[in-house]
């Protein structure tokens, strides 16, 4: 393995040349092989996958190339809440080292196990992450992801311990003395959600703090819920810092994949995940820069191994070699989610068109909620946005005339109208961890 180090914010090489700039041949060869002995391992040892693939009437010596994944069953989330909580794992309690486990807001949770080899897997696909976006040795990352029965907060410590980076494990909460925290340790870099990001500017704003003169901070590692581009510009003249899209999922073993420092779609690692993207309704796989459903089978997760999981992201992917050198195929900004995109009136809303929107305009806030109801048979959508400082008015008119603006804004960008309401800076709540977005009253 080769680490580089730099200055904070320097161009750093690769954290793994042999791997991340291999040959598209090589790396193909590679996921075959991880393909193949997987798929056997699965049929022979897992009752689960081996039930799965007989009804498929598929054995593994129908796997002949990568190609012949389409062949493979999906799982699902489903899956996993049905055969909680470890009833899919393979081998031994003796060969796990650790579980992790989802929040379990939508159903059951899920339980992920971990071998020693699986974590060692998580923290190498992070620190090639952290390297990607510039960062090495010579910085100090703070953690402001929950640490726990959470994937965030660990998986992204173990791999900046790797890279030889200094870690401040925050967690989340506290706002004020992590603010604190970033100034007197001369932190550089920090990882939270998007919507933290947000709130930790607000709160340096009130303690007369400003982030990108008052501070070392120059890179912000963001995920854990979907953001937009404009999101991330916002983010970034607020701050001062670079802001990169980190992706991952618990069940895939969390925080896995970033973008790299061209900010140009999210690299994942070929020889640790295989990536589809799909048509939702049909299930057919779809080309390259073409909008649809994630699929992700990881080729060498040993205690819950995911073939053809259908995670229920929004996205594309970019199969061409990225400018930085690395060959791996690179997946667009998650969208949405398939279950969380919005049906009013027979028109697809997903919240991240309705950020896009709203940050178009130079008055509003970063924070908004959509409310979703259902007046008779017809369904209602009302939009709540907060007000920049600056812009906030007791003039009737003044307000109105903004209030419309948004309102023919909100309509142009989803074809479909929605009732508008503006509210003071700091109205609505805050989140230390997920922003809550929508509150959809039509199920309650």
């Amino acid at each position: 393995t080769v680490l580089s180090s730099s200055t904070p914010g320097e161009q750093m090489t690769c954290w793994d040349p042999r791997i991340e700039e291999i040959s598209k041949a090589d790396l193909q060869a590679l996921q075959y092989r991880h393909l193949k002995t997987l798929v056997y391992k699965l049929y022979s040892f897992s009752q689960f996958y081996h039930d799965r693939m007989k009804a498929a009437n598929v054995h593994p010596d129908d796997i002949r190339s990568l190609d012949d994944i389409v062949k493979l069953p999906f799982m699902y989330k489903q899956d996993l809440r049905d055969n909680y909580p470890n009833k899919m794992f393979l081998g031994g309690q003796d060969e796990l080292v650790r579980y992790h486990v989802s929040s379990g807001t939508t159903g059951k949770p899920t339980v992920v196990g971990y071998t020693q080899n699986d974590l060692n897997n998580w923290a190498v696909s992070v620190a090639r992450a952290l390297t990607s976006v510039g960062l090495g040795r010579k910085d100090i990352i703070q953690i402001s992801y929950g640490y726990g029965l959470f994937t965030g907060g660990l998986g992204l410590h173990y791999g900046a311990e790797r890279i030889g980076a200094t870690v401040v494990p925050a967690s989340v909460g506290n706002t004020e003395r992590q603010i604190e925290l970033i100034q007197d340790l001369k932190v550089t870099a920090i990882c939270c959600t998007p919507s933290y990001m947000l709130h930790m500017a607000e709160t340096s704003e009130k303690m007369g703090i400003d982030i990108s003169r008052d501070t070392m901070l120059r890179t912000a590692v963001l995920g854990a819920e979907p953001w937009s581009e404009k999101m991330r510009k916002r983010i970034q003249e607020l701050t001062g810092v670079k802001a990169y899209d980190i992706y991952g999922t618990s069940e895939l073993s969390g925080p896995l994949f970033t973008e790299c420092t061209e900010q140009n779609g999210i690299h994942i690692w070929g020889d640790l995940a295989y990536v589809e993207v799909l048509d939702p309704h049909t299930g057919e796989q779809l080309g390259p820069g073409e909008r649809g459903e994630l699929v992700v089978t990881m080729l060498q997760k040993e205690a819950l191994p995911m073939v053809r999981y259908r995670i229920g992201d929004l996205t594309s992917y970019d199969d061409s070699t990225c400018p930085c050198g690395r060959s791996h195929v690179r997946i667009s900004r998650i969208a949405g989610r398939v279950d969380d995109m919005l049906i009013i009136r027979g028109i697809n809303v997903f919240p991240s068109q309705v950020e896009h929107a709203l940050l178009t305009i130079p008055e509003l806030g970063e924070h908004f909620q959509i409310e979703v109801d259902r007046r008779g048979a017809l369904d209602n959508m009302l939009v709540r946005v907060e007000l920049k400082p600056t812009a906030f008015s007791d003039k009737i008119d003044d307000m109105m005339s903004l209030k419309h603006r948004v309102a023919r804004t909100l309509h142009g960008m989803l074809n479909i109208s929605a009732d508008v309401e503006l509210v003071g800076p700091g109205t609505l709540a805050r989140y230390e961890g997920k922003a809550k977005r929508v509150v959809d009253r039509r199920s309650i």
